[in-house]
């Protein structure tokens, strides 16, 4: 594990999860990635990755479901879950008992995206876009905000 490029995200959004590998890869990380749990597994068993952002909140296979099936496959992976919620608490501890790294909740923000994804492949990309990180920050947060108001429409 660790000086190595790879970077696994995990997520069901297809805009968030086409967000996080944009940037990523901007940034030279090599990013695989995974619209549901199954699927991760499978892509962690393949790619062996530095780093697994994984959704808190999927379908099926939930995050933290997911990262137990990845910690037993490799008990050193690296993994955050990301979470729109604080209902999941309990789950939060037991996943940080087992070695989580962290919790963060939605949206993740670039730059801490950046900063997990240097410390944990081991490779410092630097700043290679001076100004542009606030705009894909403020990016990030609007399309968070607007899939949010397009689910309220869709289901209210």
């Amino acid at each position: 594990m660790g000086m190595d490029k790879t970077i696994l995200i995990i997520e069901q959004d297809p805009i968030l999860l086409g967000i996080y590998k944009e940037i990523l890869e901007l940034y030279d990380y090599d990013v695989q990635i995974a619209s549901n749990g199954a699927e991760g597994v499978e892509k962690f068993k393949q790619t062996n990755p530095s780093l697994v952002v994984i959704e808190g909140e999927m379908p099926v296979h939930d995050g933290y479901d997911t990262f137990k099936q990845i910690k037993e496959i490799d008990k050193n992976a690296n993994a955050i879950i990301i979470t729109g919620g604080i209902e999941f608490e309990s789950k939060n501890q037991e996943a940080l008992d087992q070695g989580l790294i962290k919790v963060v909740l939605k949206p993740i923000l670039v730059h801490e995206l950046l900063n997990l994804a240097e410390r944990y492949t081991g490779i410092k990309l630097g700043k290679k876009f001076e100004g542009v990180e606030d705009q894909m920050l403020e990016l990030t947060l609007n399309t968070d905000k607007f899939i949010k108001k397009l689910n309220k429409k869709l289901t209210g």
